[in-house]
């Protein structure tokens, strides 16, 4: 599923910490998952409709084809960052562990802002992904719960933190 790698990058060797996020299930409204940290399943995860989108498309087809608030992001490989604090979520109490920095998947062709966050329902997501436990049809729950446990794992990461969303 996911493992640690070493690189050398400009003649420095950085660790690279994987996160895969695995889709199960597709339906027209959502779609479920499971998200992994170096080999470790975390949480559930809900997302909005996968359209198929895949991360090598040109930009102008992601956009043809995504329904804004409504899409999930492309299949593909993209970095995540911890430094940059989210204005909708940082005044939230779960929020409060990453000082309102929200894991944000960076350079997704066609989205802007996509965060890995707590959340319960369809309507939550707008292209974000949630964390949670799928123990309800269409929904995640405790799902505060599964992003403090997914902070957690990544919170120390070295050097980058690289995320792979496949079938």
């Amino acid at each position: 599923m996911s493992v640690k790698k070493k690189r050398y990058i400009n003649n420095e060797k950085q660790t690279i910490m994987e996160v895969v996020l695995r889709r199960i299930y597709r339906c027209p409204e959502y779609t479920i998952g499971k998200i992994y940290v170096d080999n470790k399943y975390i949480a559930d995860t809900l997302e909005d409709t996968d359209r198929d989108l895949v991360q090598t498309m040109p930009e102008s087809v992601i956009k043809k084809l995504k329904v804004y608030g409504k899409t999930a992001i492309p299949y593909g490989e993209y970095a995540i960052t911890l430094k940059l604090e989210s204005p909708k979520f940082k005044s939230k109490a779960w929020a409060k562990i990453c000082d309102g920095k929200v894991p944000r998947i960076l350079d997704v062709k066609g989205f802007d802002g996509v965060l890995i966050h707590p959340g319960n329902k369809p309507g939550d997501t707008l292209g974000c992904v949630l964390l949670g436990e799928n123990k309800v049809k269409g929904q995640v729950i405790n799902s505060q719960k599964k992003f403090a446990d997914f902070y957690e794992a990544i919170k120390n990461a070295k050097d980058k933190i690289t995320l792979r969303i496949r079938k």
